[in-house]
């Protein structure tokens, strides 16, 4: 997720309206952006719950991460996250063998989330349709993801990300027409991939992680290790949501808890 960017490519605000007279109506609770009938069969248990998606991302962290989603100054920010392949063969409820999702790394020498992977998006521009434009134009930015390919589906309710002083509103969409990617930035955007749903669902790729400061806990949160990439935070708490809600889980071990630098310092890339 980025925080800058000219105007670019930009998808249709789900109020009709954009700029800054559409502030704050497209992040009011979950909303479809579709006819039900044009949502891919496996994702419609998705789109169809995300009001839980927003409950369980709004809930992890506990009082202190509610107290800290309270302050008042936040930025809008949106995010795009981008589905493609087909349903299971055996269940239409269920990704099949090519489903994936597309994911960015941030390059190792920004300021802030340094390395850390996210779905691609950053803050709102003034004058642009939010939050659908605002996802599809730092897709376009980041990961050469061409606008026109995608078909946005619906919205989930604004989530605050607290370390980063945003509001952010993910982009739930589906990729018609996939193409080659490629991280447009190597200043910004490290890598940028297109990771099978079943490598993540993978029970042997997922775990908790904890971030430790002055011996006291300051962070554990679902993560997932696919890939070469660690995806956590608010990333990954967003995806164990998603695919929870869906019904796509695959019962795994929730007290298997690593330490966050370790788990780090023993990925591929590293």
């Amino acid at each position: 997720m980025t925080t800058r960017g000219p105007q670019g490519p930009s998808g249709s605000d789900s109020s009709g309206t954009s700029g800054a007279d559409a502030r704050p109506e497209p992040t009011r609770g979950p909303r479809l952006l579709v006819d039900p009938q044009a949502v891919p069969s496996w994702l419609a248990p998705l789109v169809g719950h995300l009001d839980g998606v927003t409950d369980v991302v709004a809930r992890r962290g506990g009082t202190p991460m509610r107290l800290l989603s309270a302050l008042p100054g936040r930025r809008q920010a949106a995010v795009l996250v981008l589905f493609s392949g087909a349903a299971d063969p055996s269940d239409p409820t269920k990704p099949g063998p090519d489903a994936q999702v597309v994911l960015t790394q941030r390059a190792a020498t920004l300021r802030n989330h340094s390395g850390q992977v996210a779905f691609p998006g950053g803050s709102r521009d003034e004058g642009e349709d939010y939050p659908v434009g605002t996802a599809l134009r730092e897709a376009a930015e980041e990961a050469a993801i061409d606008p026109e390919t995608v078909t946005p589906l619906a919205l989930t309710g604004s989530l605050a990300v607290p370390p980063s002083g945003f509001d952010v509103v993910p982009v739930i969409s589906y990729w018609d027409r996939p193409h080659d990617i490629r991280a447009v930035d190597a200043g910004e955007t490290e890598r940028v991939a297109r990771v099978r749903l079943h490598d993540l669902l993978d029970p042997a790729n997922r775990f908790q992680v904890r971030r430790t400061v002055l011996g006291g806990r300051a962070y554990q949160g679902p993560a997932f290790g696919v890939d070469g990439l660690l995806v956590w935070g608010f990333t990954g708490g967003l995806l164990a949501a998603m695919t929870a809600v869906a019904g796509w889980d695959i019962p795994w071990d929730h007290d298997d808890v690593r330490d966050l630098a370790e788990t780090l310092d023993g990925l591929e890339y590293r």
